[in-house]
């Protein structure tokens, strides 16, 4: 086989690759659709990622649901304050309007969410990792600065 013949071989393969990837890429998902516990996540050492939804407020949000357990324990202590009405440990910083500027919590009328540290340990300043709170009572969780979150079944 010549070398050009070769190098159209290997070409017409790799594209073959591609196509057949990208074919794989949108038929299989990673996660489940909202409010569905994905079959083999069950584990005698930890929990499910994801929880029945029914009657979660903030689940018909299209994101994820987790287990208040199933988040850094900060947030559990976090959720507490929260209940209690504080004090919290960035009083300035906590309690406050949450602006929801990156768009990525449903679309709300100013002031309808408020935002709280969780704190990160070993972090020299407030860190990453916050609770927002809806009007209607949902709890958001993000660990990376508001660029993923996911609604928090605070019951569980």
């Amino acid at each position: 086989m010549s070398p050009g013949r070769r190098l159209t071989v290997a070409l017409v393969g790799l594209i073959a690759l591609v196509v057949v990837g990208w074919f794989v890429k949108d038929n299989v998902s990673s996660s489940p659709p909202a409010g569905q516990i994905p079959i083999g996540s069950v584990s005698l050492t930890a929990p499910p990622t994801f929880v029945s939804v029914s009657g979660v407020p903030g689940a018909k949000s299209g994101l994820d649901v987790k287990a208040l357990s199933s988040l850094p324990a900060e947030a559990a202590k976090t959720w507490k304050l929260i209940e209690s009405n504080g004090p919290f440990p960035y009083p300035r910083n906590d309690g406050v309007t949450f602006e929801n500027r990156e768009k990525r919590l449903p679309q709300q009328k100013s002031g309808y969410y408020k935002e709280y540290t969780v704190p990160t340990p070993g972090s020299p300043d407030r860190g990453a990792r916050r609770l927002i709170t809806g009007s209607a009572r949902e709890v958001f969780y993000t660990g990376d600065h508001y660029s993923t979150f996911v609604v928090v079944d605070v019951s569980k």
